[in-house]
């Protein structure tokens, strides 16, 4: 995402006591993020629904974050949609611990106002759920190395031709073979 919307939630008079859990859910209005080099766009924002429990030492927020994304393909850069369902965990501590190593994913503080901010969160759900290959179909043909055409739409026959040629050519492996007479 661009800029990170504050998600925040105050937990003031709420979750005093361990085991007390509070249920979140809303849209976070964003209409872009890029992933790497891969730019999105976000019709309807993210939507998240979360549940924050109270852990002892801490508060415990776990749920699903969902979006429906659209980019290039990344084999004819057509538009391809992506479907988002992206898993929160995250831990925010009341304290900080003696043992920092002890929480090897890190951890977040709750400060002395109760506001958990769940942008960072969000965020990680999103970008973690992101294909690492976008494609428009999963059979997509993507474009032609020689012409550039569109194979999902139309073909060419730059591949036979090149093909040919290549097997013609003296840079193929087996060049010498051609000229290889066999006695019977």
């Amino acid at each position: 995402m661009d800029e990170l919307i504050p998600v925040v939630v105050d937990l003031t008079g709420q979750l005093e006591n361990p085991g007390e859990s509070l249920p979140v859910n809303g849209r976070v209005e964003v209409s872009s993020f890029t992933v790497g080099d891969k730019d999105f766009a976000l019709a309807d924002g993210i939507s998240y629904d979360v549940v924050l429990t109270n852990a002892g030492d801490g508060i415990l927020v776990t749920g699903m974050v969902r979006a429906t994304a659209t980019g290039a393909c990344d084999r004819c850069l057509d538009e391809a949609h992506v479907e988002i369902a992206g898993e929160i965990e995250e831990y925010y501590l009341f304290e900080e611990p003696e043992d920092r190593e002890g929480f090897e994913d890190g951890f977040e503080l709750i400060g002395e106002d109760r506001l958990i901010d769940l942008a960072g969160a969000i965020n990680d759900a999103v970008v973690m759920d992101v294909p690492y290959v976008v494609l428009c179909q999963p059979d997509c043909a993507g474009l032609c190395p020689v012409c550039g055409v569109n194979l999902n739409r139309e073909q060419c026959d730059c591949a036979a031709g090149a093909e040919e040629r290549w097997v013609e050519s003296d840079e193929n492996p087996f060049a010498a073979l051609k000229n290889l007479k066999f006695d019977v």
